[in-house]
Order: C-alpha cells, then sequence, then structure tokens
C-alpha cells in the first residue's frame, strides 16, 4: 500500500480542523444532553465510515476491509474506556459540565501517544517481525485475563497513581470552574479536575497496550492502524455523554471483548500457518461484538438510565462565590503582563 506523504498531511489537517470545530462548539461549559452527544455522536460515526470509504475507494477493497476493521474492533475496545471514565467521575463527583473539558485533552493526549506507540510498533515490526508474535502472546493473556475479571470493576479511590499525585502535588478539595490550576494563599495548587485528567489519560495509555496489538493483527500498515485509532478517538467524549448512564446494561460488553483479542491473538499466532482473509476477521469481530452487546440489552430489558456509582476518591465539591473571587486576580495579573508584553 503505497501513501503519499499528502495524504498523511490530509489526514492530520483533518483531525486538528475537526478538534477546533469541536473545541469551539463546546467552549461554555454546560451539560451535555443524550441528543445532543447522539448527534456529536453519529457524526463522528459517519465521518469514521467516509473515511474507511474513501480507503476502499482509493486503495482497493483489502486496504478497505483492513482499515473497517482495525476501527470496529478499536471502537469495540473503547465502549469499555468510556465505562472506566464514568467510574472515574463519579468517584472525583465532576460536575457534567465540566467532564467534556477533561475529556477534550484526553483525547487529545491519546491521539498524541497513541501516534508514538504506533511509529514504536510499526518501526519494531519492520525490523524484528517476530515482534508480532509477542504482540499476539500480548493479545491472548489479555484476553484471558479480561474474561477472568469480567465481573470486576475499578477502583481510582485505590489508585497508586492517585496516591503519588496528592503526595507529590498539592490539591484543593474544591472544584473552580473549569480550572486544572489556581493560586491559593501564594501558592500554584492544582483543581481534583487535573487529577481526573492524569487518570484519564493514563487509562487510556493502558488500553492503548491492548487496542493498538489488536489492529497490528488485522493490518501493518501504519496508515490504516493510525487512522482506524484516530476516527474511533475522535468519538469517544460523545459516545462517553452518551452511554455512561447505560454501563449496568452491558453485561456481556467484556465478555464480547475478551474473545475478539482472543480471536485476533490467535490469528496473528497462526499468521505463518493458515492465512485468515480480512473480510472473515471482519466478519467474526462484528458478529462477537453485535452477540455481545444484543444478548447484554434483552438480559437487561426494562432498565433504564442510572447515573454511575463510585466508592468516592475524596470529599470534592464547588468552589464557592468568595473562593471564586479570590482566585481572579491571578488571571488579572496574568492579562495584564501579557499586555505589558
Amino acid at each position: 500500500m503505497d501513501i503519499p506523504f499528502w495524504a498523511w498531511l490530509a489526514v492530520l489537517g483533518a483531525i486538528i480542523a475537526m478538534l477546533a470545530v469541536d473545541l469551539v462548539a463546546h467552549r461554555k461549559a454546560h451539560v451535555i444532553g443524550v441528543r445532543e452527544a447522539a448527534a456529536w455522536s453519529a457524526f463522528w460515526v459517519a465521518t469514521g465510515v467516509g473515511f474507511g470509504v474513501v480507503v476502499w475507494w482509493v486503495w482497493g477493497p483489502e486496504s478497505g476491509q483492513q482499515y473497517f476493521a482495525g476501527y470496529l474492533i478499536e471502537k469495540s475496545l473503547a465502549v469499555d474506556n468510556v465505562f472506566v471514565w464514568a467510574i472515574i467521575f463519579a468517584a472525583f463527583a465532576v460536575p457534567r459540565e465540566y467532564q467534556h473539558r477533561v475529556l477534550f485533552l484526553g483525547v487529545l493526549g491519546a491521539l498524541l501517544f497513541r501516534g508514538l506507540f504506533i511509529a514504536a510498533g510499526s518501526a519494531l515490526i519492520e525490523n524484528f517481525s517476530w515482534v508480532l508474535y509477542v504482540f499476539a502472546a500480548l493479545l491472548v493473556y489479555t484476553g484471558w485475563r479480561m474474561f477472568r475479571s469480567r465481573n470486576e470493576h475499578v477502583h481510582p479511590e485505590r489508585s497508586r497513581i492517585l496516591r503519588l499525585f496528592r503526595r507529590f502535588v498539592p490539591m484543593t478539595d474544591a472544584y473552580y470552574g473549569q480550572r486544572f490550576l489556581i493560586r491559593r494563599a501564594g501558592a500554584v495548587v492544582a483543581t481534583p479536575l487535573l487529577a481526573v485528567l492524569v487518570l484519564v489519560e493514563l487509562t487510556d495509555i493502558v488500553f492503548a497496550v491492548d487496542s493498538i496489538p489488536a489492529i497490528f493483527a488485522v493490518t501493518t500498515e501504519p496508515f490504516l492502524v493510525f487512522t482506524a485509532n484516530a476516527f474511533a478517538i475522535l468519538g469517544l467524549r460523545a459516545m462517553y455523554f452518551l452511554l455512561a448512564d447505560l454501563v449496568h446494561r452491558f453485561v456481556y460488553l467484556k465478555l464480547g471483548l475478551s474473545a475478539v483479542l482472543i480471536w485476533v491473538g490467535v490469528k496473528m499466532l497462526l499468521l505463518d500457518v493458515v492465512k485468515i482473509p480480512t473480510s472473515v476477521s471482519l466478519a467474526v469481530v462484528a458478529t462477537i461484538i453485535a452477540v455481545a452487546v444484543a444478548a447484554s440489552l434483552r438480559a437487561t430489558r426494562g432498565q433504564g438510565r442510572r447515573t454511575v456509582e463510585a466508592a468516592p476518591a475524596g470529599a470534592f465539591r464547588i468552589a464557592d462565590e468568595a473562593e471564586m473571587a479570590q482566585a481572579q486576580p491571578l488571571l488579572r495579573r496574568r492579562r495584564e503582563g501579557a499586555m505589558r508584553r
């Protein structure tokens, strides 16, 4: 597959443009409702599918199928990521109107880190082909581990990262709007929103260890691996606001995801023995996810939306007017300094 340099530039330019549009559309903090989340989800899915059609048309059916297989795998694994975010937000009692800001920066960081991981993975595969078997073994192990722990949940309040963050970074117990840092008593301190951002970012890095090797199982073309990841990740924020209150209904999703990881891992292990067509891989992944989702919704039919519950990671609150006013002079000094410069 011959990818011209301009194609990379065009994709990166499109991603930056879409992020800018999303940032402008959500520049003011507000609660994102189900209808708005559904509209944005439809937009991002249409964008990802539309790009796949372009790949199919320009580079042929095989490349198109590889892209769609990677996109579907990443999108499916991302749902589990969304559920972890919901628990983190619940544990920190993050007001819903501030959550988009955290997710926007989290997704931006995810794109950067995954780009680095994909570049490193591609370089390793190009120079050491046996690395594919390492990825395959990792996927099978991860799938089995996910199967065994399918009924377990994350506990942000027990996170070692959170303990280290609190140990080395002074943090207030109040939210000051969408700010991550404030000045209090002459010192710059973090708000709980910064701790949440750190956990969200690190969570995505952990998930990338599973999802990126899974996409390498269907294609080793860096352009397809990156674009499948990017277009699936871009819709994560909208997916979160659409599905966060439905976590309890996807009771068999982890079972399905573990089957997907084991399937692509075994497929990669048998690479030199049996070459499984990409169309077959795509069909198997789509069937596993569809069955898991359908079985989950059937088993939980009649249950509506409900707020995610989690053990509190601390006693967090929203800063009152007096506290907010005390933080204002810092902003004014910054603006005055910028004007003088």
